[in-house]
């Protein structure tokens, strides 16, 4: 069985999520011109508040131009886990992925 993605119930995983501003770009080139792999943006949340949380959109989704402090709804999210191996030790990250975010 392979695990591809778990979908989060938001609400209680994260709560209420505020825009916190611009991440990474990621990108390659593509023929001579820059394609746009993904977008990542970083939230603040009322329930996860060690960390900000980070958002990986795709490119179709396009640039996200929030004030700091907006609330935001993500469509479609989902948890994508990530492992490592180095020697004897495993490290899992988790990455949060959307298809787009929208201002409440």
């Amino acid at each position: 069985m392979n695990l591809n993605f778990i979908t989060p119930k938001m609400s209680a995983v994260f709560g209420n999520l505020e825009f916190a501003g611009s991440g990474a770009v990621k990108s390659r080139r593509n023929n001579g011109t820059v394609e746009i792999i993904s977008r990542t943006y970083n939230l603040y949340s009322d329930k996860e508040r060690t960390d900000n949380v980070e958002v990986t959109l795709p490119p179709k989704a396009g640039a996200k131009l929030f004030t700091p402090d907006d609330r935001v709804r993500l469509i479609n999210p989902r948890i994508i886990a990530s492992g490592e191996k180095t020697n004897n030790n495993a490290h899992t990250d988790y990455i949060l992925h959307a298809d787009d975010m929208v201002r409440m």
